[in-house]
């Protein structure tokens, strides 16, 4: 008997060479995604939402978050809001 088709599936013949193909197929599957969790975990990778337009904030003493005014001017320096609205909200908030 000769490896590989033989008219009924991979090493074998009918439900159990599907079977056993099937299989190989998911461990591959499992052995790449767990190449890419590693590789991602030792680069450091974090994931961010695409809704989200502040980065996730350092870690450690010392840190303040930043104030609304801040959060606001952040915002119009990224061309999130027009001038008028960056006024408006600004004198808001210092009023």
């Amino acid at each position: 008997m000769m490896w590989g088709w033989n008219g009924g599936g991979w090493s074998g013949g009918g439900a159990w060479g599907l079977v056993s193909g099937l299989l190989m197929l998911l461990f591959f599957a499992a052995l790449v995604v767990g190449l890419i969790l590693i590789v991602r975990a030792l680069l450091g990778y974090q994931s961010r939402s695409p809704y989200s337009s502040q980065s996730a904030p350092p870690v450690g003493r010392g840190y303040t978050a930043p104030t609304a005014l801040e959060i606001l001017e952040q915002r119009y320096a990224k061309g999130e809001i027009e001038r008028e609205e960056f006024l408006a909200r600004k004198n808001d908030l210092q009023s």
